[in-house]
């Protein structure tokens, strides 16, 4: 059976990058749909996260003028984690690709993914080679994060980003998860269907500008340690312990030296000093259980992770006719 295909991708200000996207999509979809890997209602979903520039704008120009891209508007900026998984839950077909809008993922894998669904996979995940287009920074602390999370016992595919095929089973799987904290590189794993790697070298982005600058990073990457693992408040208590065995050995060392020798100096130093280390250390572990202590607090208000504004294309056209059909059909008007 010829799978129907959607390629989902989250826009942020994407304007200066939109035209070119689309048009080296809609080459693959056709040269796809001539080889007979894809059926011939797959299609583009763009996913507009609250951009204040022209691009919901341009994707519903580009949806009137191409049947195969749609588009979906959110209420507002939601972040990227979110605005993908409203294109995962909303948008039809078979299996669903996520890829970013910038062409920095080489497009020339996803016939492998198809490839990959057909033979039975449910997960494909498309992992970086190298990172020669990184700088030493980015490269040092992305490879150094992956490692940190395989240390704290977090499932996670190294060098994985947001670049993979679900298939209509797994994103069914994963609309059970109810979680506000996103991380969806994490999720993907407890699912545990099969799954595959397929490699690809990314480019430099095409136009415009980065959308993760070093804040948003940093915001993922804790985001990624909390949602997943209890590690650090683990560590906290290990921190504790030790401290307090070596303010046990200072304070005997202390007594000894002051019954046994005539070397023991008053001074401010043997009391302001551990009594600021502490404190720092104190202030710490309460930062880190705060942070999860926050989680139980927004995940327990249980708020929806996004509002859907705008539909755009044919894909959704059908859809609100088939739907407007089973409701007339329910209501005995039809």
């Amino acid at each position: 059976m010829t799978p129907t295909i959607g390629l989902v991708i989250p826009c942020y200000n994407e304007e200066a990058v939109l035209r070119e996207t689309t048009s080296r999509l809609l080459v693959l979809l056709e040269r796809m749909r001539g080889e007979g890997l894809i059926a011939a209602d797959s299609a583009i979903f763009y996913v507009d996260d609250g951009s204040r520039d022209s691009t919901w704008a341009l994707i519903e120009e580009l949806s009137a003028a191409h049947s195969a891209v749609c588009g979906i508007k959110l209420s507002r900026n939601r972040g990227h984690q979110n605005a993908l998984l409203c294109g995962l839950l909303n948008a039809p077909g078979d299996a669903l690709i996520s890829v970013d809008a910038d062409l920095q993922d080489d497009l020339e894998v996803i016939p492998q993914m198809v490839q990959a669904l057909r033979r039975g996979d449910d997960i494909v995940y498309g992992v970086r080679k190298k990172r020669t287009t990184d700088t030493f920074f980015k490269r040092f602390t992305a490879e150094g994060y992956y490692k940190l999370l395989a240390a704290m016992r977090v499932q996670i595919i190294f060098n994985h980003a947001d670049y993979r095929l679900l298939s209509r089973r797994a994103i069914e799987a994963l609309s059970e998860y109810r979680e506000v904290n996103l991380f969806l590189r994490g999720l993907m794993p407890q699912l545990g269907y099969r799954s595959s790697i397929v490699e690809y070298d990314r480019a430099e982005r095409f136009a415009g500008e980065s959308k993760y600058p070093l804040g948003k990073m940093l915001s993922l990457a804790w985001q990624g340690v909390t949602s997943f693992s209890t590690y650090p408040l683990r560590l906290i208590t290990a921190i504790g312990s030790l401290i307090s065995l070596a303010s046990l050995g200072l304070a005997a060392w202390a007594m000894l030296t002051r019954l046994f020798t005539e070397e023991a100096l008053p001074g401010w130093a043997s009391t302001v000093i551990p009594m600021y280390f502490l404190g720092g250390v104190q202030l710490l572990s309460l930062g880190v259980i705060g942070e999860y202590v926050a989680k139980i607090y927004t995940e327990t208000k249980a708020r929806p992770r996004f509002h859907v504004d705008v539909l755009a294309g044919a894909a959704f056209r059908q859809r609100g006719r088939l739907d407007a059909t089973r409701q007339a059909i329910a209501d005995g008007t039809l």
